[in-house]
């Protein structure tokens, strides 16, 4: 039963700390495909810290929305809502700092692909200024990388590869193009990364398809790297060159594609420059 006089009141550390473990209990047996019951969580949940049901539920979509932020799955059912109090990013940094190995999560064998017409989707579009975002969770944001964090992860970076090369080769051969599916390359396995793209494919008419895959476990508006590289082959092979961004990967992947012009699709800012004499 809720503690009436919690009722109105700011969540203490401990509360926080408890529904974030929580959260973060069901999520982990959520991407492992082992069942739980999200009503059972709750009302145990409501039984230690004598929160109401609808301020417990309030809070996990709190704490989705932050993990959305920072570019990782979150339970579904619990819809982000961004309405933050500031003390869920503080308890949120001391899981994350706590528990490292949730930021990456183990990836042996790329998921099996759904069909095309449920894995394709559109992409998100190009938004307006935003509400201003806290100062503590840009921090956050800041301290947990996703897009480093998804850049430096070369394990899932291959196995997003190879689930695209897969698809390709598949997609090919439903199409009666065995003679193209069998010219699919993953350049990057063969050859090296430095080609500006990942994976050699074709049309049905056998033209180029020059596909550079980004692969995150966040949401589809999880941002990315791109490399000068493939920013010039995009220029230089516009009809040719595109990028699959391949989300949601240890759930479900979906992927959508943009081609160039890329300004037209997505916001370019620069994070590094080469210092030469």
């Amino acid at each position: 039963m809720a503690d009436e006089a919690k009722m109105g009141t700011p969540w203490q550390n401990d509360e926080l700390d408890a529904i974030v473990a929580d959260y973060f209990a069901m999520l982990q047996a959520d991407l492992a495909g082992q069942p739980y019951v999200k009503s059972r969580h709750s009302a145990a949940l409501m039984a230690q810290i004598g929160r109401t049901h609808r301020s417990v539920e309030f809070k996990h979509q709190n704490i989705s929305a932050v993990l959305d932020e920072l570019g990782m799955p979150w339970i579904p059912g619990y819809m982000p809502k961004r309405n933050y109090q500031n003390a869920i990013f503080d308890a949120i940094d001391r899981y994350l700092t706590k528990h490292p190995a949730i930021l990456q999560p183990d990836i042996s064998l790329p998921p099996s692909p759904p069909s095309p017409g449920v894995l394709f989707v559109d992409p998100p579009t190009i938004t307006a200024a935003d509400k201003p975002v806290p100062e503590r969770l840009r921090r956050l944001v800041q301290k947990f990388d996703p897009v480093g964090r998804d850049h430096r992860n070369r394990a899932l970076g291959k196995a997003g590869e190879a689930f695209v090369v897969d698809l390709e080769r598949r997609q090919l051969t439903e199409a009666d193009r065995t003679d193209l599916a069998q010219k699919v390359r993953w350049i990057a396995d063969e050859d090296g990364d430095g080609a500006g793209y990942d994976i050699l494919s074709f049309d049905l008419d056998g033209r180029d398809r020059l596909i550079e895959v980004k692969t995150t476990n966040g949401s589809a508006r999880t941002p990315f790297f791109l490399t000068r590289n493939e920013c010039d082959l995009a220029t230089e092979r516009p009809a040719d060159w595109l990028i699959y961004r391949v989300h949601l990967f240890a759930r479900g992947p979906r992927i959508f594609t943009l081609a160039p012009p890329l300004a037209n699709a997505i916001k370019l800012t620069p994070e590094t420059w080469r210092a030469s004499f």
